[in-house]
C-alpha cells in the first residue's frame, strides 16, 4: 500500500496529471475508500484505520482531498479500530536541515483535522534519515498529539541527510542519519510496539524502540468526541 513521493510527479507538457506513471502502476484502494483520487485513500486492517494522504495533491480546506479526509474521518469507528495512522510522503516535524519547511502548508492545513480525530501515528518519508518525535501538535509537546515519524532513509542513490539543526527541538525524541527500517507491532487495541533497526547492526538489534499507548486507552479520544463531530460536520 503506497503513497506518492516527489520521484513520482511529472512534468509533460499539455498533461495536467501529473502521475500518469504512478497512477498506472499503483492502483490503489480510492474508490472503495469514497476517494474520487488513486493519490490518497484509506483502508483498515487488524484494528488499525490507516489513511494514505497526498503531499503533491491539493491539500487546502476548499480541496477534493480535505472534503474526503474529512468524510473519512466521520466514518472511522473506534470500537472497530481503535488505532488511527496516518502516511503520506512530505514530514510535518522535521530537525534535518533537508527539506526543511516543505511540509508547513500542509501541516497547517491538515494538522488541526487529525489533532481533533485523535490520530495515533503519523508516518512520512522524504528526507533521507530517522526521526522519532514525542506526542506533538502545533509545534508543542501534547499528550493527545500524534507520534510522527520519519522513515525516509530505506536507501537510495542521493544518500543520506546527514544534518541536523541545534539544539534539538523539545518534540523531538531520537534522530539519526542512517540507513535503516522500521516495524510497527499492533498488540492489542491499547498498545502498539515501534522499533527502528540500522542496517549496519544485525535484525535483531533495535537502535530505537518505544512502546505507544493508543489515544483511545488514554481518554484523549473520548475528550474530544464532541469537538470532533463539531469539526467534521461544519461546512
Amino acid at each position: 500500500m503506497v503513497t506518492q513521493g516527489n520521484h513520482e510527479v511529472e512534468s509533460i507538457p499539455l498533461l495536467k496529471d501529473g502521475f500518469v506513471s504512478y497512477n498506472s502502476r499503483w492502483k490503489m484502494p480510492f474508490e472503495e475508500s469514497g476517494s474520487s483520487s488513486n493519490l490518497y485513500y484509506s483502508f483498515e486492517v487488524a484494528g488499525v484505520h490507516i489513511i494514505m494522504l497526498g503531499s503533491y495533491a491539493d491539500y487546502d480546506e476548499y480541496s477534493e482531498q480535505y472534503s474526503w479526509l474529512k468524510a473519512d474521518l466521520s466514518k472511522v469507528d473506534r470500537k472497530k479500530t481503535p488505532w488511527l495512522l496516518v502516511l503520506f510522503h512530505v514530514p510535518w516535524y522535521n530537525s534535518n536541515t533537508a527539506h526543511q519547511g516543505e511540509g508547513s502548508d500542509m501541516m497547517k492545513a491538515m494538522e488541526p483535522l487529525l489533532y481533533t480525530a485523535s490520530v495515533d501515528l503519523v508516518f512520512a518519508g522524504h528526507v533521507h534519515a530517522y526521526e522519532r518525535s514525542r506526542r506533538v501538535y502545533n509545534g508543542r509537546v501534547d499528550p493527545c498529539g500524534a507520534v510522527h515519524i520519519t522513515i525516509g532513509d530505506g536507501g537510495n542513490k542521493e544518500g543520506l541527510a546527514a544534518k541536523y539543526i541545534n539544539p534539538q527541538p523539545n518534540w523531538s525524541e531520537f534522530r539519526e542519519a542512517s540507513f535503516g527500517h522500521g516495524e510497527l507491532k499492533i498488540v492489542n487495541s491499547t498498545h502498539a510496539f515501534w522499533s527502528w533497526h540500522r542496517n549496519d547492526d544485525d535484525e535483531p538489534v533495535k537502535s530505537d524502540d518505544i512502546w505507544i499507548t493508543s489515544l483511545v486507552s488514554s481518554g484523549c479520544v473520548g475528550r474530544k468526541r464532541n469537538e470532533l463531530g463539531n469539526t467534521l460536520t461544519t461546512p
